[in-house]
């Protein structure tokens, strides 16, 4: 079943293209906006406009940048660093978003393996830049903040006029973006303006979004996700951007409720912990408690009046949120938890889910808003097309992408390139699931991530996974096949973060102390409950306990690498967590 198409595609070639049409419709328009000591910094489009000229006129006559030229940009989420990535296309450069969670070290080594010469920074990033500067031979840095070293935005604000934008084809690298690896060949995914503006036209065309629309920004926005759904594809439409000033929960939900957002992008693991707090609160009230199973059972029996009904009952909650005017939530990044999604919709609230991969520009799939159907990830968007390689008996295989939203390669590094390419011109994209027969795309787990048993049998660790999180003791967990040195058999182990709060409730509850012994038995009772329909294979052999988060990426997945070999030893409860991240 395709996509209902809303409205026809725009037709813009290059970002910039786009940027400057909407400023010309627009003008006047809110762009975007930040809490600073105290108060709403805030620019409109045509302000951005005014200051993405001057300041790819000094990138030309200052820094030397010219058509192709890679520029870096590196800083936290705020509408400079958007006014910084559309002024180094402006001049005719290609973005190289950096990481700001690396370490110097980790970004110096990228700096120099991408070759890059310029730079465009947040003041906090400038003393070790210009630490490497000789070293890495870099011929100008331009600081987003005040600086006593180097030029600043504001500064070329009253120096310079602007520019005209650099004429530059569809086909032209847009960005370099490097998805993981700080040592060997790092993999820079290289998308093209006709790569992202494909992705921003083709989300345009199924997903209602528009100009009145306001996004709430918390994710980073060096990646893919971020950056082409909730930044530009605002710009496309004229929307407004909100960013949260900081990751901080309280400075999270004070900005959120202050801009009230309509749209906002998020991961799963922020959805997991938001619904088990509401749930934590509403279980300590009867009469919410009451008031939650009454909407639940509505919502089950009449899945569309009950989502309509849960909005009116569940109001002050969204208010309290901030989240009053939010048409939808877009969950990305990884598979959203059934039991997330359908908690999410029973309190009302609106979740799309998307699914792609920075390879892809990187929306791929989209829920049908009319039509969502658990767990499914979606849709294709137009202009792609999905299908599964050399499907089981379940018709499950790995998913293979073609469209013009797929990369033009992995940047000096042709081997990864034709490693991920049929020779008919599919992406393979190492994710495992299936088809229905409405073209509903289902993810079942990750090509590298499976289990197979001696028997031949797949196992899949995310559906484990997505069982037990169910349960209110456990916090994060992560399953993994592990070798068994003395039958060299494949076991399924795991290692809990528990919950530990929820875990001290319980033990008091009880009458006795949480120590190691009363949180694993808790936990373990909590396995077999949640997983006792799964098949015996799939069932967890040992598990550890560890009692800190696990290492994760900018969008909030666990690194499954950093725990390759790993193997539980009998009777073994808890499991260091120190372990030492190594790309």
């Amino acid at each position: 079943m395709p996509h209902k198409i809303l409205r026809k595609p725009k037709g813009y070639r290059t970002i910039t293209e786009m940027f400057e049409a909407t400023v010309g419709r627009l003008p006047n328009k809110e762009m975007s906006r930040i809490r600073r000591d105290d108060r709403w910094i805030s620019y409109t489009y045509a302000q951005a406009y005014t200051r993405v000229r001057k300041l790819a006129e000094y990138l030309q006559k200052e820094m030397g940048v010219r058509k192709g030229d890679f520029v870096a940009l590196v800083g936290e989420n705020r509408p400079e660093w958007g006014q910084g990535y559309l002024a180094i296309l402006w001049a005719g450069g290609v973005v190289v978003p950096l990481d700001a969670r690396l370490g110097p070290m980790e970004r110096r080594y990228l700096l120099n393996f991408a070759g890059v010469k310029h730079v465009v920074a947040s003041g906090r990033y400038v003393p070790e830049l210009l630490e490497f500067k000789g070293e890495l031979g870099l011929k100008g840095i331009l600081s987003m903040d005040e600086s006593s070293d180097l030029p600043t935005f504001s500064y070329v604000d009253t120096k310079y006029e602007g520019i005209d934008r650099v004429e530059i084809q569809p086909e032209d690298l847009a960005e370099v973006l490097f998805t993981s690896g700080t040592t060997g060949s790092p993999k820079g995914v290289m998308l093209t303006h006709k790569n992202i503006m494909s992705d921003i036209e083709g989300v345009y065309q199924v997903v209602p979004i528009y100009e009145e629309d306001v996004f709430f920004s918390i994710l980073p926005l060096h990646h893919v996700y971020e950056c082409t759904v909730g930044f530009l594809s605002p710009i496309y439409t004229g929307a407004t951007v909100s960013y949260s000033r900081s990751l901080r929960p309280d400075h999270m939900l004070a900005d959120m409720k202050d801009t009230r957002p309509t749209v906002w992008l998020t991961v799963p693991l922020i959805l997991e912990k938001i619904l088990s707090r509401i749930l934590r609160e509403m279980d300590k009230a009867p009469a919410s408690r009451k008031l939650l199973f009454g909407a639940l059972r509505a919502s089950r029996r009449v899945p569309l009046v009950g989502r309509t009904l849960n909005k009116r009952l569940f109001k002050p909650l969204h208010e309290k949120l901030g989240l009053d005017r939010l048409k939808f939530m877009v969950s990305g990044g990884a598979a959203l938890p059934l039991w997330v999604a359908k908690g999410l919709q029973e309190l009302g609230f609106e979740v799309i889910q998307g699914y792609g991969l920075s390879e892809t520009s990187p929306i791929l799939t989209v829920t049908p808003p009319h039509d969502p159907r658990l767990p499914s990830v979606g849709v294709a968007i137009p202009g792609v097309e999905i299908k599964i390689v050399d499907p089981n008996e379940d018709g499950e295989g790995e998913i293979a992408a073609r469209g013009p939203v797929v990369m033009k390669g992995y940047y000096k590094n042709e081997k990864a390139t034709k490693e991920v390419f049929t020779e008919d011109g599919w992406f393979l994209t190492g994710d495992i699931g299936y088809l229905d027969s409405d073209g509903y795309l289902y993810i079942t787990g990750r090509k590298k991530a499976v289990i197979v048993t001696r028997g031949g049998k797949n196992i899949y660790p995310e559906e484990i996974e997505s069982k037990i999180l169910e349960s209110p003791f456990v916090e994060e967990i992560l399953v993994f096949g592990a070798k068994n040195p003395t039958t060299g058999d494949e076991e399924v182990q795991a290692l809990v973060y528990p919950n530990l709060d929820m875990v001290r409730q319980e033990a008091k509850r009880q009458g006795v102390q949480p120590d190691d012994d009363f949180i694993y038995s808790l936990i373990d009772r909590e396995i077999a409950r949640l997983t006792k329909d799964l098949a015996s294979y799939k069932r967890i052999k040992r598990f550890a306990l560890r009692y800190e988060e696990f290492p994760k990426t900018t969008t909030r997945k666990i690194k499954r690498h950093l725990f390759k070999g790993m193997y539980i030893e009998p009777g073994e409860k808890v499991k260091d967590a120190g372990i030492e991240e190594k790309e």
